[in-house]
């Protein structure tokens, strides 16, 4: 690139054999000899290269006419040339605003040699300006793709080959926390190993995005289901050095579904039931009018008792189809909590004899009241127990198994059943699903709807459940309530406290049946009924 010089010297003729010398190099020369044509000069004609001597405007001017060209244009190149005797003046003046200084007459040689200093500087110069607004842009954009990575609504976290979190966006950290270097299966699932069929070793293996449906704890404990998609991200030299998962929240699409499954297959299996006691009133329609024609008063007893058996076993049908439906809020009055923990033992007292797991009971007479709705509560205590005493009877490692049921005031306004075994026990991510729609530890054995109703009608009394478990070692579920109803808002927020964390001491297997408080307040069940 051709470069352009201002020439700035008193000495006309000397500044002309100085242009001509620089010609024949194929620089573009301009010649000052006044100030005032230097500065005029200097504005207009674009010189990044000024060879200047001070003297065109004095000794004290002249230096500070050249520091204004330096100001105004920093990336200037300025040689300066004078007499010899004046240089060291200059130079303590300039100093190093200046490239290099020559004396008069100009050594060509030293002159090319600053000319060449000075084109160097001038590439190098304006090859940082490049780079400066080529570190801008990208820094621009990097901005705009960390704002698109933090305000993306679904959660994204980065994870190396040994599943460890590298980065993760807002919302993720909102919900899972902070932990880079954390392995992803703890944060999303605290488990203490590697999720089975996981997408983001599929994608490290195949380098495919790979999709799934999982089911995910967030620091609070809450469970969400997320879509989850992986992605690979790969190095210059096309290596997957890291692997991109986003997860999308579908908590509300999959509750609703769940309903709508719930409520399909209730009426699928309510459906034959109602069918068959149709058939029955039929029946006993039938028995009727033939009692009727035959004046048989017993007939007509027998027939009138089968209606009314089948209509009453109808409309119940019909309230537990509405229920589910949410079309009928739980029917709440004072119950005897004595009572009915009573009545809940008695029901499954027989399936716990038929499985040689004795049945151990503290119901505490001063029970007390609570506002319930006595059908869904007992039963769903029933499944939590019938539960037990199953965890129990497949559990093929012990043959000493024990069920403890207990119900106790819980301070003043709350009451606490506790269901204690030491069958089989659960892992933590069983324990996290548990209360899942269709989750079953039972395999075929299992509708997985048991629990997940139980859970449902406690958190609609406005309940809590608190589980610990332990594998090989037992469970333990605190289900605590309230004495007075709560307002339809509160408990529709369902409160369900998880294990406190991994390695905890399980609670469940610590309770000692001999204990001198079992001793003294244990009630064999077949005693307890009388």
């Amino acid at each position: 690139m051709t470069e352009k010089i201002l020439i700035i010297d008193p000495d006309a003729s000397l500044a002309e054999a100085l242009a001509l010398y620089l010609e024949r190099q194929q620089f573009v020369v301009d010649i000052a000899s006044f100030q005032a044509d230097a500065r005029r000069h200097f504005e207009t004609g674009g010189h990044r290269i000024v060879l200047a001597d001070p003297m065109v405007a004095g000794r004290e001017a002249g230096p500070r006419l050249l520091l204004g060209f330096k100001a105004d244009a920093p990336l200037t190149q300025l040689i300066v040339f004078s007499a010899e005797e004046l240089l060291p003046r200059f130079m303590e003046q300039l100093g190093a605003q200046a490239l290099g200084y020559l004396a008069k007459p100009v050594d060509s040689l030293a002159l090319d040699h600053l000319l060449q200093q000075a084109r160097e500087w001038i590439a190098l110069k304006h090859q940082l300006q490049r780079y400066a607004v080529q570190v801008d842009t990208l820094q621009t954009a990097q901005n705009l793709y960390q704002q698109l990575f933090d305000e993306v609504p679904c959660y994204i976290s980065v994870q190396d080959r040994q599943f460890r979190i590298t980065a993760a966006n807002r919302l993720f950290k909102k919900d899972f926390g902070t932990q880079v270097g954390a392995f992803c299966y703890q944060v999303y699932k605290h488990r203490s190993t590697q999720c089975p069929n996981c997408p983001v070793a599929d994608t490290f293996r195949d380098g495919k995005p790979h999709q799934t449906e999982e089911i995910v704890t967030s620091k609070s404990g809450r469970q969400y289901n997320v879509l989850t998609w992986t992605a690979p991200i790969r190095d210059e030299w096309g290596r997957i050095t890291q692997v991109m998962e986003m997860s999308t929240n579908i908590t509300q699409i999959r509750k609703l579904q769940d309903h709508l499954v719930s409520l399909g297959l209730m009426l699928g299996s309510m459906s034959h039931g109602v069918k068959g006691m149709l058939t029955a009133l039929d029946g006993g329609i039938y028995q009727l009018e033939t009692g009727l024609k035959k004046q048989d008063p017993v007939r007509i007893q027998h027939a009138f008792e089968q209606v009314r058996q089948m209509t009453e076993r109808i409309r119940k049908m019909v309230l537990e189809i509405l229920y589910y439906a949410k079309s009928r809020e739980l029917q709440f009055q004072p119950v005897d909590l004595h009572r009915l923990a009573r009545t809940v033992v008695a029901t499954v007292y027989p399936m716990a004899e038929r499985n040689q797991v004795p049945l151990v009971t503290d119901l505490d007479p001063a029970l007390g009241v609570c506002e319930a709705d006595p059908n869904w509560l007992q039963a769903a205590l029933v499944n939590f127990l019938e539960n037990a005493v199953e965890a129990c009877a497949h559990d093929r490692n012990q043959s000493d198994h024990q069920v403890w049921f207990q119900a106790r005031p819980d301070g003043a306004d709350r009451v606490c059943f506790e269901i204690t075994d030491n069958g089989m026990g659960m892992d933590q991510e069983t324990q996290e699903k548990m209360f899942t729609l269709f989750f079953s530890s039972k395999g075929s054995k299992g509708t997985g709807l048991g629990m997940f109703i139980a859970h449902h009608v406690i958190t609609q009394h406005g309940g809590s459940i608190r589980v610990t478990s332990k594998p090989g070692e037992g469970s333990r579920f605190l289900i605590h309530l309230p004495r007075q109803r709560l307002d339809k808002q509160a408990a529709s927020e369902p409160e369900m406290q998880q294990l406190p964390s991994k390695g905890a001491e399980p609670d469940a297997v610590r309770l000692d049946p001999a204990s001198e408080a079992l001793k003294t307040a244990h009630l064999q069940v077949s005693g307890d009924n009388s």
